[in-house]
């Protein structure tokens, strides 16, 4: 059995720090060649959300599973579990394990006189915090009956950085496109992301619970942003992006280095989502040794401890954890109830694959805004 690659716990935050090929292949479109955008303008216009594009929050809803090129590796599998967090707001991580994470979230604005879209998209990687927002400033009606938007960086534009999302049914095609805040002439494709909507009844029952969908705005920028804290490259004057960053060496503590880099929309400030720590007890066997832990909806074991394959496609986290820690905090966690499943990677070869060891999936309820703590022990299941 080998379901995951080690690499995916290195995957960079979405548009910083790292280069992108020029040449990656756009799975976003129909049928046939494609062109890449040419127009990189740094102006930012934003859609009316009062005439239209206000559905790009109801179509994000979902446990989207699908397959992943991110620079020039591609994932066979990847998800994201978008769940609405309040009445305006919804919320999708990659929770990436030691090394750092990987968020997006959408939700309702005012900025520049316009009711509006706007997205959060970054987190941490290897104790560098990055958040940046992007403004919803284009919309398409496809021949094929699908939807497509266009969401550009804040401050720069298109000729900063941009993603677009195009939807069909129950089909996602999600691409990003990045000049590292600048430092390159022409932003290029750094991810490109197909999912088909899995267990929609989820976001469902977190939008019946928090009043979704409302156009209300779920943070205030109609002043824009703070150009104190906004980030400037070496050698610039100004920032060219609406980007926010702080790095302190060390991701033990989100909530200083969020206050350290001014970001205006921090942790504490999202409603609902919550925290759970999961504690490990070591034994002989898995001593020294790095280890997976897995949220889903279905138990990934049967009842003696054993990985049953078919059931890896209700994941909903994939954590990589390096073998010096024996805890994980699961952060801005979609309230539900959980299968939670360690499993030990004794070969150290970045897969679950034979003689990895785990223990039964244990079940938990998650409740809103709130702080849990789990410890798995009898890990001691060979596989």
């Amino acid at each position: 059995m080998k379901l995951f690659k080690k690499e995916v716990w290195i995957i960079p935050l979405l548009f910083f720090t790292l280069g992108c090929e020029d040449e990656i292949r756009n799975i976003a479109a129909n049928e046939g060649p494609v062109e890449e955008p040419t127009e990189f303008s740094p102006e930012v216009n934003p859609v009316d959300i009062n005439i239209d594009g206000f559905d790009l929050l109801e179509n994000m809803q979902g446990h989207w599973t699908g397959s992943m090129r991110i620079i020039a590796d591609d994932l066979d599998w990847f998800a994201f579990d978008y769940r609405p967090v309040s009445s305006s707001h919804i919320f999708g991580i990659f929770e990436g394990g030691s090394a750092g994470d990987l968020l997006t979230s959408f939700f309702v604005t005012d900025f520049k006189d316009k009711r509006t879209i706007m997205a959060r998209n970054g987190g941490l990687l290897n104790g560098l915090y990055r958040t940046s927002y992007f403004v919803l400033d284009s919309i398409r009606y496809d021949n094929d009956n699908s939807k497509y938007y266009r969401l550009v960086d804040a401050r720069g534009g298109a000729a900063t950085m941009f993603m677009e999302l195009r939807f069909k049914r129950d089909s996602l095609y999600f691409n990003a496109y990045t000049s590292r805040l600048g430092l390159n002439l022409v932003p290029t494709r750094h991810m490109t992301f197909k999912a088909k909507r899995e267990n929609p009844d989820l976001a469902l029952a977190a939008a019946q619970y928090v009043g979704f969908p409302l156009n209300e705005p779920a943070r205030d920028f109609s002043r824009g942003f703070s150009t104190e804290y906004l980030y400037v490259n070496p050698g610039d004057t100004e920032a060219r992006s609406a980007t926010f960053l702080a790095e302190q060496g060390a991701n033990d503590d989100i909530f200083s280095l969020a206050d350290a880099s001014g970001d205006p929309f921090r942790i504490q400030d999202h409603p609902y989502l919550s925290f759970l720590t999961v504690n490990i007890e070591r034994n002989q066997e898995i001593n020294g040794k790095p280890w997976f832990v897995y949220l889903s909806r279905e138990s990934l074991t049967d009842t003696d401890g054993y990985l049953k394959e078919a059931s890896f496609g209700s994941v909903f986290r994939f954590p990589e954890i390096l073998s010096e820690y024996d805890s994980f905090t699961f952060t801005y966690l979609h309230p539900g109830n959980y299968f939670v499943t360690v499993i030990a990677d004794v070969n150290e070869d970045g897969f679950i694959s034979a003689g990895d060891i785990t223990h039964r999936s244990r079940w938990i309820t998650i409740n809103p805004e709130e702080a849990t703590a789990i410890t798995i022990d009898g890990i001691n299941v060979r596989n």
